[in-house]
């Protein structure tokens, strides 16, 4: 196990249970950060990195960044939002996508923004609620809750709720209807704006790099396939490749072998005019990582 520099090692901020949790932890492990058993501790050194993780609430993390106690977190937009606190945010990471939304009951008075006035909304997140009526001038009434907020309407807490949506299908369970989108969130990395030494700064721009990379690479497949060489140049065009792809000479004569990365979202589309161009025995295989 490596020893940690407190000038160099990062200590990284992640949620200890949660919708988060393992998506991050299989990110950082995607990355080639390597871990002992995290399920048993609350700080996690990392095997083969100078990074440590601290396994928290994700409602505490902003804060720990925000105050330099974590130099890094993994935690919900939504919550960098509702606490509105000083970080750097440094990437979107595309997963934990979900919205914050206003619902109301489906056989409800409600239909617009301006019906709100005068109504109680039960929430886990007043100040984005707060703040989106205030920037209507919607006088509304905020009740906070720290769970099952889908209840409030029937237990007549509340007349509405605002609340992170998914599927809906718990919004549906609960006689609710999703009304309007007030926030879009996904898993962010983000910074603390407390100075960091040298060693610290070429580590996270290590690490970005390599979820870039990471990114990338799960959008992207590695494509093979054999092709008359006088169809190489009818093939490229075809290709969306990120840089001239790789043509290798065949035992058969005027055959080669061609190497590439295609878009995942493109890959059947291409397949189907590489075989009209020519091409046979197209193979897909995926990336683990990759560095453009």
């Amino acid at each position: 196990m490596r020893t940690l520099d407190s000038t160099t090692s990062l200590r990284i901020a992640v949620q200890k249970s949660g919708r988060l949790t393992d998506k991050t932890l299989n990110l950082l492990e995607g990355i080639g950060l390597k871990f002992d058993d995290y399920k048993r501790s609350l700080l996690v050194k990392c095997l083969n990195f100078d990074v440590e993780l601290l396994l928290i609430r994700d409602d505490d993390i902003p804060e720990y960044v925000q105050d330099g106690v974590c130099d890094l977190g993994f935690v919900g937009a939504n919550v960098v939002e509702e606490d509105q606190v000083d970080v750097d945010i440094l990437h979107g990471l595309n997963y934990g996508v979900c919205r914050l939304s206003l619902a109301v009951p489906k056989n409800g008075d409600i239909k617009k923004p301006e019906d709100f006035a005068g109504k109680k909304i039960a929430t886990s997140y007043p100040g984005i609620t707060k703040r989106y009526f205030e920037e209507k001038n919607i006088d509304v009434k905020v009740i906070t809750l720290s769970g099952s907020v889908e209840i409030a309407p029937r237990l007549e807490i509340a007349d509405a709720i605002c609340d992170l949506v998914s599927t809906g299908n718990t919004l549906k369970a609960n006689g609710l209807i999703e009304l309007i989108n007030i926030f879009d969130s996904e898993t962010q990395l983000i910074r603390t704006k407390k100075p960091l030494s040298e060693g610290k700064s070429q580590l996270i721009e290590k690490i970005i790099q390599r979820i870039e990379g990471y990114q990338k690479a799960g959008k992207s497949r590695y494509i093979m396939m054999n092709a008359p060489q006088e169809a190489v140049e009818q093939i490229k065009e075809i290709i969306p490749s990120l840089k001239s792809p790789t043509v290798m000479p065949l035992a058969d004569n005027g055959m080669v072998a061609i190497h590439t990365v295609v878009p995942l979202s493109t890959f059947w589309d291409v397949m189907e005019r590489l075989k009209e161009a020519g091409a046979t025995g197209i193979v897909m295989l995926p990336i683990e990582s990759m560095i453009a």
